[in-house]
């Protein structure tokens, strides 16, 4: 097992928890605001936005190369806390 090569995907995983009463808001800051702007990349391949019941948001996205474009931070009276964020590359099995 290994992984796979430079010019493989990266795959970001970001996940923020909203306030409570901030949800729907940082649902559409999320998908009219921030993936927009990283959508225009020529590396960016995809994005797709999850839900939870918890109030979080979690957002997959694809990119080609070594390095995702960064994210931009939510407006802080929007989340319960920072959020977090990690790259993966696929494992060849």
């Amino acid at each position: 097992m290994g992984v796979v090569e430079s010019t493989a995907v990266i795959v970001r995983m970001w996940e923020v928890r909203a306030h409570p009463e901030a949800f729907g808001e940082l649902l559409s800051w999320v998908c009219d605001a921030m993936l927009p702007r990283v959508e225009v990349s020529p590396l960016h391949l995809s994005s797709e936005v999850y839900s939870s019941t918890d109030q979080r948001l979690v957002v997959i996205s694809k990119w080609r190369g070594s390095t995702p474009e960064p994210f931009a931070d939510p407006p802080s009276h929007l989340v319960a806390r920072k959020p977090q964020f990690w790259d993966f590359t696929e494992v060849d099995r």
